[in-house]
């Protein structure tokens, strides 16, 4: 299974890795076009969006770093993994989109009220804005599809920033031809307008990176899936305390599993196994289930937190059998806590007894002399 996670883990680092290496050799090509183009073609708005293409290295190193340290296996330091480190970069990079929806904003409004400052491009600037929307619009769609793949929210807010440039490329076109049509503050305008929309992704990515960090719940409908999933269980009687996170690509949840009470460990431990299997394989995006075997409902209270453990109730008894029955003389002992009160089963062996109906006297003796210890609910004894 930690070879399956592991390999998993490379494969995704290495799309992560492909896919941002593409995107930052696009961006640096095209800052460098848009730049010299903005120089040439004497368009103020195209140097700036030129500049704008250089921030996307930027998020592209801070994806590459994040994805790689992400997808470290767990470590002393770090027993959950390091998935977290790719949602707390998702939070950077969202606030990276409102810090350049603002620079526009406020760059677009001081050319609205200062149009004097305004440049007249000419064809070379508009034609270089149009070649930045096509390129950067293809590679936003071929990362978002990525991110989509590999489950990374980072991968896919790095898709929206590439969307970004191209809504921004768009502008520098809408005022382009503005300009060149004698229509100088169609520019600013727009740009005021992509300022919002940009704000709005990056206020999005990053609250959902942060309700992330805080451990919000998955999705209600994810939830029901995961819970008939568990119930569908052979052996699963009821469930409670369904808690889900998410952990970067993955998800992982705990839950309390009710089984019939007096399964033996090992049972109840095969069918914790059996729902953490079930979980992990219906629902995709589940890396791991923790489950908590019940053999009563402890929702509310836990009425045998109070019991006596087993080595004290176990010199109560035979301190109470003395010269009827020695701890040497017991082949086994279970023990069964329920609702407040300790069920005990002593197995002894057959030796013991020199007739059959001895049996019946021995245990008759062993109950009634166990009869004054508090909480005890009964004695069975079975012989063999």
């Amino acid at each position: 299974m930690n070879e399956a996670v592991a390999a998993t883990g490379v494969v995704r680092h290495r799309a992560i890795r492909r896919v941002t290496v593409i995107g930052a050799v696009v961006n640096l090509l095209l800052a460098i076009g848009k730049i010299v183009a903005g120089v040439l073609g004497h368009s103020q708005a195209l140097i700036a969006d030129g500049v704008h293409s250089l921030s996307d290295l930027f998020s592209d190193a801070m994806v590459v770093i994040a994805s790689r340290h992400a997808n470290r296996g767990a470590d002393a330091d770090h027993p959950y993994g390091h998935g977290r480190i790719e949602t707390a970069v998702t939070v950077a990079l969202g606030g990276v989109l409102m810090l350049v929806a603002v620079g526009i904003a406020w760059d677009a409004g001081h050319r609205l009220f200062n149009p004097d400052e305004l440049l007249q491009p000419g064809m070379l600037a508009l034609v270089a804005a149009a070649l930045s929307v096509l390129a950067k619009e293809v590679l936003y769609h071929y990362t978002l599809h990525v991110g989509r793949k590999v489950r990374s929210n980072l991968v896919r807010a790095n898709a929206w920033h590439h969307r970004t440039d191209a809504i921004s490329s768009l502008v520098v076109i809408v005022g382009v031809a503005g300009a060149m049509a004698g229509l100088t503050y169609l520019d600013a305008v727009a740009a005021i307008v992509v300022a919002a929309m940009i704000a709005r992704v990056g206020w999005k990515l990053g609250w959902e990176a942060v309700r992330e960090l805080v451990d919000t719940a998955l999705e209600p409908e994810q939830v029901e899936a995961i819970r008939a999933a568990i119930i569908a269980v052979p052996g699963v009687v009821a469930l409670h305390e369904l808690r889900t996170r998410r952990m970067g690509a993955e998800a992982l949840v705990d839950v309390h599993v009710m089984v019939a009470p007096t399964l033996s460990v090992s049972e109840g431990h095969y069918i914790s196994e059996a729902v953490r299997l079930r979980v992990i394989r219906e629902i995709d995006e589940i890396a791991d289930v923790m489950v908590h075997i019940d053999p009563e409902d402890d929702m509310v209270k836990t009425p045998s937190a109070g019991l006596p453990p087993r080595q004290e109730l176990l010199d109560r008894l035979f301190a109470q059998w003395q010269g009827i029955l020695a701890p040497e003389q017991v082949e086994h002992v279970t023990l069964h806590y329920l609702d407040g009160r300790i069920a005990v089963e002593l197995l002894l062996p057959l030796t013991l007894l020199e007739a059959p109906e001895d049996g019946r006297r021995l245990a008759g003796r062993l109950r009634a002399k166990a009869a004054g210890i508090d909480k005890l609910e009964h004695i069975t004894v079975h012989f063999h």
